[in-house]
């Protein structure tokens, strides 16, 4: 599955405030809530691996 567009903003807008260790899931998930990313929460719920991939390698 292709990440969307709208996803990506998201967690680089997240990764840009230095809040949390990026790898740390449920926090990103908590800040993200937060910040009503809610593509974002859902994305992490259903697609946890395609994350940790985007973040390891920005694909």
């Amino acid at each position: 599955m292709a990440m969307p567009e709208i996803v990506k903003e998201q967690i680089l807008e997240i990764r840009a405030t230095g809040a949390t260790n990026m790898f740390d899931l449920p926090v990103v998930q908590r800040l993200a809530f937060e910040r009503e990313f809610f593509d974002l929460v859902i994305f992490l719920e259903e697609h946890p691996k395609e994350y940790v991939h985007f973040i390891l390698t920005g694909e």
